[in-house]
């Protein structure tokens, strides 16, 4: 201890830090917000903060502090912040040339308003679709037509309960164990015997759908094998000893060990793939997602588009009089008055948020529409290739806002419904120098392919001359890429084998199954 140093040094240290305030956050969270997701939060903040209420359409008695003092958002569509709760708050006292009379129970929401919006409540809810039978339900209700003792429903119930959205019996237990014997083992009423479980699942197996109650796919595809299904015997071998031939269509594989002729196994194969792998899932509970649009292009009768906004999703809120008036009074508790203040300034910042947002993703739409013209007027084939920095760089703002705008953003269209994130990707450049997008090197692709010989369908390589005699350097590489991209399979798996080759004496190249490792080109939607 005694050459332990307990010396106290004094000093100063200059550096720099970016500290963003809880207002430039709250910004930045609501412009990153889908129109539905930020109607969810201005309700919630209607629950929140009893500072904001909703206005009644026909009133004109209710005022926006955000919206007194400003001059909208500057050039930059940066937020002025005012860090200084006194200069927030000193707003207050220039909206008394709005007050007029104190609020009376004239101003108030008129009672066949509030009426008139819990009848539209109760529309849209009558409308609602109603929650779809489950497959559960679907195979008990099957049971009431089984003439069985009390037990054996019982434990059929009990099994029923363990299929999967899949329609796949579901044991939960550990890897390898007997799923019959962990259902078994976990019953919940007193004991009961494998036996009779595995019982239970093959009168299962025999409702409706077919395939239900399959342990894997080998049994889900074989319990659909009726008398109904073409060369039923031999789909039934190429289900138990030939599924991976099958899915890289290695018939010459399939037929040497078989000795069957390739028409019967493509024959057998068409009617292998008229069987479900995934018999529960059209009692899938997944709502399917229904997009909303937070931007609308249309076209006007000049030939040019015009972008609006939708907001009629959005709760009208404002600031009420009565709530400023409770703030100014002097008489009130001074406790009272602070905390109606900050509820006041919380409204103002969320109310000066959600304006931010409509002014910057309708610069940064319009200056993508300016830019995508061709897209609009000709098509997807014609997207330019866009970076979200050249986006930035021309309406002056940075390159993460512009992200944030158009994150989970969709705009409505002429040519349909997108993303708009759409709009965006790098490309290639032409022997002419001309920049090509990639979603056009994509099309290109699709059409080469879908125009091929399948008898002798066209490889990696060769797809990649065929670019080049177009003028695009697209590398080999780029090809096997898209090509997984558009789940699109290799030459092989793409080969008709009942058709007989041109070039027979040329072997069919192979294709690498992995993807890529080293990208053509980098990213350019971040």
């Amino acid at each position: 201890m005694s050459g332990m140093n307990l010396n106290l040094h004094l000093g100063q240290r200059l550096e720099q830090r970016q500290i963003l305030a809880p207002r430039m956050i709250q910004s930045m969270e609501i412009l990153q917000l889908p129109i539905m997701a930020l109607e969810e939060r201005l309700q919630q903040e209607l629950v929140d903060n009893p500072a904001l209420e909703l206005r009644e359409p026909s009133a004109d008695d209710f005022v926006d502090p955000a919206a007194e003092g400003d001059d909208g958002p500057n050039p930059d569509g940066v937020l002025v912040i005012k860090d200084d709760a006194a200069d927030d708050f000193n707003r207050l006292d220039n909206f008394e040339h709005h007050l007029g009379e104190p609020l009376s129970e004239d101003h108030r929401p008129s009672r066949s308003f509030l009426e008139e919006a819990s009848d539209r409540k109760q529309d849209v809810m009558a409308s609602a679709p109603s929650r779809p039978q489950s497959l559960q339900e679907y195979l008990e209700e099957q049971l009431a037509y089984l003439e069985v003792p009390e037990r054996e429903l019982q434990i059929l119930r009990y099994v029923i309960a363990h299929i999967d959205a899949r329609g796949y019996l579901d044991s939960r237990g550990p890897e390898g164990s007997d799923p019959l014997q962990e259902l078994a083992r976990n019953f919940p009423e007193g004991t009961v015997d494998r036996d009779e479980i595995e019982d239970a699942l093959t009168t299962i197996q025999k409702l409706d759908p077919p395939g239900v109650g399959a342990r894997d796919l080998k049994e889900c595809l074989l319990l659909q094998l009726t008398p109904e299904v073409p060369h039923r015997d031999v789909v039934r071998t190429l289900i138990l000893n030939h599924m991976p031939d099958v899915e890289h269509n290695r018939l010459p594989v399939i037929q040497k060990r078989t000795g069957l002729p390739i028409q019967t196994i493509q024959e057998a194969i068409a009617a292998l793939r008229q069987l479900n792998p995934k018999p529960g899932s059209a009692f899938s509970s997944e709502n399917i997602p229904y997009v909303t649009p937070d931007v609308i292009v249309e076209r006007t009768e000049s030939g040019d588009y015009e972008v609006r906004l939708v907001d009629d999703w959005l709760p009208d809120v404002h600031v009420p009089r009565s709530v400023i008036e409770m703030a100014r009074n002097r008489d009130n508790d001074p406790e009272a008055r602070k905390y109606i203040r900050n509820k006041i300034q919380a409204a103002t910042w969320i109310l000066d948020a959600v304006r931010q947002r409509k002014y910057t993703l309708e610069r940064v739409t319009r200056e993508i529409v300016r830019r995508q013209k061709a897209f609009l007027d000709l098509g997807p084939d014609h997207i330019e290739p866009l970076k979200m920095q050249d986006i930035a760089d021309a309406i002056g703002i940075h390159v993460t806002t512009v992200s944030r705008a158009v994150d989970d953003k969709w705009v409505e269209t002429p040519r349909g419904i997108f993303p708009l994130k759409r709009f965006f990707g790098g490309g290639t450049q032409s022997a002419t120098g001309e920049n090509i997008a990639r979603e056009t090197i994509k099309n290109k692709l699709i059409e080469m392919i879908n125009s091929e010989d399948k008898s002798d369908p066209l490889s990696d390589d060769a797809i990649e001359a065929m670019f080049e005699a177009q003028g695009l350097q697209v590398k080999r590489r780029t090809v096997t890429k898209y090509r997984k991209m558009l789940a699109i399979p290799s030459s092989r798996e793409r080969r008709d084998w009942s058709l007989p080759r041109k070039h027979a004496d040329s072997p069919l190249p192979e294709e690498p199954d992995t993807q890529p490792t080293t990208p053509d080109e980098p990213t350019d939607e971040s």
